[in-house]
């Protein structure tokens, strides 16, 4: 029988509270611009032709999902955990039958408003037919010191750091997320991917597809987004 060709979901973790933010309401559901930063990063999915459908992950009780995402536009999991690892491996559970083992799953952060439908499109290219898959990331460029007693500057050549989506197949995934225990050391898809002795790729990324951590940095995110 010939094995039909693999599909591209997107998979958004959106459970999380966004303590750092010091807000009243989660931080994926802030506004970024004219919309709720949730919103930009699902629009995001929406527009790539190359997805062929967004799951958000939230909590059993989230309040605001449902004012967030259009109609049809995306599948909603209320099947949240207490950490990012925890939410990712249920919402891999809950859709045990509905994707293919060979289907490719992009993780991405709910608090990275600024992706968008080339960044997809380049790290699907660029993954390819890879055999472990891959994320979107950013070569190091800056000196990095590493403190304590005594302060000392750590080589950078090799360094990247992480962003999101980061792109596996459904079968892996779920394998290497079964195998990790440790949510503190799980801090990523491709961590629990590494675990297993696998080596991502790593496809350059873009400074606008930055993580929403602190307050400053939603007027960086509206920066990048107001950019042509």
């Amino acid at each position: 029988m010939k094995q039909t060709a693999p599909r591209y979901v997107a998979l958004i973790p959106a459970a999380g509270v966004g303590a750092r933010m010091a807000s009243n309401s989660p931080k994926q559901y802030l506004p970024i611009g004219a919309k709720p930063m949730l919103r930009h990063t699902l629009d995001a999915f929406v527009s790539s032709p190359l997805i062929a459908h967004t799951y958000v992950v939230v909590s059993a009780h989230d309040a605001y999902i449902d004012a967030i995402v259009p109609s049809g536009a995306a599948t909603v999991l209320r099947c949240g955990g207490a950490s990012r690892m925890e939410s990712v491996r249920n919402a891999l559970r809950a859709l045990e039958g509905e994707l293919h083992e060979h289907d490719w799953v992009l993780v991405h952060d709910a608090a990275r408003p600024g992706l968008n439908a080339a960044l997809i499109g380049k790290l699907i290219d660029s993954v390819g037919d890879d055999p472990v898959g891959g994320l979107l990331a950013l070569p190091v460029v800056d000196t990095v010191k590493r403190g304590g007693a005594h302060v000392s500057t750590v080589a950078r050549d090799g360094l990247w750091l992480a962003q999101t989506p980061q792109m596996f197949r459904y079968k892996l995934l779920c394998d290497a997320l079964a195998a990790a225990t440790d949510a503190k050391v799980i801090t990523d898809d491709a961590s629990a991917v590494e675990a297993l002795g696998l080596s991502p790729k790593l496809v350059e990324g873009h400074p606008c597809n930055l993580k929403v951590t602190l307050p400053a940095d939603i007027r960086i995110a509206e920066m990048y987004l107001a950019a042509p």
